[in-house]
């Protein structure tokens, strides 16, 4: 950060970005050198064959020309590394080294193009050897030469021009002028065409061409006052992994995990719903069908599967399958994992498009339950509908405030809801089994849709329960999350990303990652290394000022812009880190939070020697302000996994102790 600037336009990438791959490119071009200069020495008197006589002056001109190449490279190499990341004033000279390095192409391909044509026509009757090397040379010429096309495509940044209207010569700080508006539309038409480009196997229909748009405009809202590039953000959240980590060592795990010592009536509400969650946890991971359950059992998923797909799908000719699985194999898996009979479906729709999602509904007899389980995230619509994410309001009768949710998964509950009632499901499941409860479930997208659609059933069946597992961090205004506390269990692992994700906690990561590497005095290569170090080795985290110095506060107050636009004057577009973000942006509005009560599982520290340890956690109460930071972890991921979270719920219930917080730590604290 800033993004360069060079041949008249930004690109996405920063002059300190540069250490890498120029020095990758730098040592295979020594490694060139050094085999052309040994052909040329064990070879120079054996140049008389067929066009021999032309073979010195063209290795000597080759390893002139690599000699100026690997200079130029090493400077670039050298000047940026220097400075920090919002400090890119000591490498100011990279648009001028680029630009010589540039130069240096067109003599590179001249030279390839006279070495193809000499191994082609003039190279009968010479050294192998010397045939082999010279070909050798000029594939290695033309590779660098594509590689280098396909660098300029990556890094090429559509906006790059559009700059000449955010880059304006006043030093008034105006994003509501013309211009900008102007910029902001231009930048939401890219991100647009950049998803189609991108899903461009979905089929085109009128709520692709809308889920297009609004995410388009919430992409590029989210960059608009930032300067920031890939590098920048890589940066930033080692920074930021490394600092938390430090946080964390510094706190006692059982003080973070039971912050509220509960009593013992709570605590048995506590064990009951972890049954319960543990439970139903297998439909929502049954609705994922054959991709998780293969991936969930690797070696012995593909011969189950395997034996019974076909057979599946002609056994269950009565029931509506809808949306294809011709084999039967999702099917099969969803029998495989619940245990359940063929005549225990009473719907299962396979059918996914932006904002319809699939889902079944099933008869539980342990539980005496009407189960609705609602699928999460498994396709490129699916990502499409977590994607659009802005507030849509949601009526409750007898809500008041403000009733927000998410817009995507609101549609995708919509439409359930819709094929539950009109269509009859729900009525149909319920002649069969009138004394049944309803029961909703889903993980992570499904968490969310089965919360939603709880709400929207909850008039018609006031005893309905919903257990979300993983569910969206932002997905309902306040006034709503406090009403489905009665109502529905969210259940949380670890440091799982998507729970803490929302727009204003993205939001505050910006800010957080803009703060951290502007504090760092460290260049940007030296930050990624030693964070690629500490997460293969781990080690202890980094150390970083607790606060900045008066110096480092006066550079924040300042906007962070590209190290020069177009016309030679500092943007007076962007914002500068102590600002907010413009009115008018979706990140600015209510915070939208997690559904119902939350139960939030923490893995303990491991005891023993760590390949033979078990993992073990244990769970307790936690509320939405809990889960207001992005934390940033390799387990922000695999905590998200729904057979992982399945199996630790499955610990849970079968081994007491990890249940609940220590006796000697609520005896010590007393219950509140």
């Amino acid at each position: 950060m800033p993004g360069l600037v060079a041949f008249g336009r930004r690109w996405t990438l920063g002059s300190d970005d540069l250490v890498f791959p120029v020095a990758f490119e730098l040592l295979l071009r020594v490694l060139w050198w050094i085999g052309i200069l040994v052909l040329y020495l064990t070879n120079r008197d054996q140049f008389d064959c067929k066009g021999g006589g032309f073979l010195p002056s063209y290795l000597i001109v080759l390893l002139v020309l690599l000699a100026a190449i690997i200079l130029a490279l090493l400077v670039i190499a050298c000047v940026s590394m220097q400075g920090t990341i919002t400090n890119p004033g000591p490498r100011r000279y990279i648009p001028i080294l680029i630009y010589i390095r540039t130069t240096l192409y067109l003599p590179e391909l001249v030279w390839a193009v006279m070495g193809a044509v000499w191994v082609n026509d003039k190279s009968e009757g010479c050294a192998s050897s010397i045939v082999n090397t010279i070909t050798i040379a000029v594939i290695a010429s033309w590779v660098f030469l594509f590689f280098t096309i396909v660098a300029v495509l990556v890094f090429f940044d559509p906006l790059g021009r559009c700059t000449r209207l955010n880059f304006v010569t006043s030093r008034v700080h105006n994003l509501e002028s013309s211009d900008s508006i102007q910029a902001k539309s231009v930048a939401a038409r890219v991100w647009e065409y950049r998803l189609k480009l991108l899903c461009c196997c979905i089929m085109k229909d009128a709520d692709n061409r809308s889920a297009f748009t609004n995410i388009g405009e919430l992409l590029s809202a989210f960059f608009v006052d930032t300067d920031l590039v890939p590098g920048d953000i890589a940066a930033g959240l080692t920074l930021l992994h490394q600092e938390q980590d430090k946080s964390e060592q510094s706190q006692d795990l059982e003080e973070v995990a039971c912050t509220i010592p509960q009593p013992q009536s709570v605590a048995e509400e506590l064990d009951i719903e972890l049954e319960n969650s543990a439970h139903y946890a297998q439909y929502a991971v049954a609705v994922y069908g054959w991709p998780l359950y293969i991936f969930s059992h690797p070696c012995t998923g593909p011969c189950k599967l395997s034996r019974n797909c076909m057979c599946c799908r002609s056994q269950f000719p009565e029931q509506d399958i809808v949306g294809g699985d011709q084999l039967g194999c999702n099917f099969n898996s969803m029998l495989q994992t619940t245990g359940l009979q063929y005549r225990d479906f009473i719907h299962v729709s396979f059918h996914n498009k932006i904002y319809e999602i699939p889902f079944f509904v099933a008869l539980d007899h342990k539980k005496e339950a009407v189960v609705v389980a609602v699928r999460g995230t498994l396709s490129l619509e699916d990502a499409l509908t977590d994607l659009s994410a802005e507030r849509e309001t949601l009526p409750v009768d007898g809500v008041t405030g403000e009733c927000l949710a998410h817009k995507g998964i609101l549609q995708a509950a919509c439409y359930i809801h819709k094929k539950l009632i009109k269509e009859g499901i729900l009525n149909q499941a319920f002649e069969v089994v009138p004394e049944y409860k309803l029961v909703i479930t889903g993980h992570s997208l499904g968490a969310g849709a089965a919360s939603i659609l709880a709400i929207l059933l909850r008039t018609s069946f006031p005893e309905l329960r919903c257990y979300a597992f993983s569910p969206p961090g932002g997905l309902l205004s306040k006034c709503l999350a406090d009403y489905s506390r009665g109502f529905i269990i969210s259940v949380v692992l670890g440091k799982d990303l998507i729970p803490r994700l929302s727009l204003a906690n993205v939001e505050d990561l910006k800010r957080r990652i803009l703060k951290i590497v502007a504090q760092s005095n460290r260049p940007k290569y030296q930050i990624l290394l030693r964070g690629c170090w500490y997460e293969v080795f781990g080690g202890d985290p980094d150390n970083f000022p607790s606060e900045l110095d008066d110096g480092q506060q006066k550079q924040l107050t300042q906007p962070l812009l590209a190290e020069q636009n177009l016309m030679g004057h500092r943007s007076a577009s962007y914002t500068s880190i102590a600002d907010e973000s413009p009115s008018d942006s979706p990140f600015h509005g209510p915070q939208l939070f997690l559904p119902g009560k939350i139960i939030y599982i923490v893995k303990e520290p491991s005891a023993g020697s760590f390949c033979f340890s078990q993992a073990k956690y244990h769970a307790s109460w936690s509320d939405a302000s809990s889960f207001s930071n992005i934390l940033i972890s390799p387990r922000m991921i695999t905590d998200h996994m729904p057979d992982l979270l399945f199996d630790v719920l499955k610990d849970l219930t079968q081994e007491a102790p990890f249940i609940l917080c220590p006796t000697s730590y609520i005896a010590e604290n007393g219950a509140h």
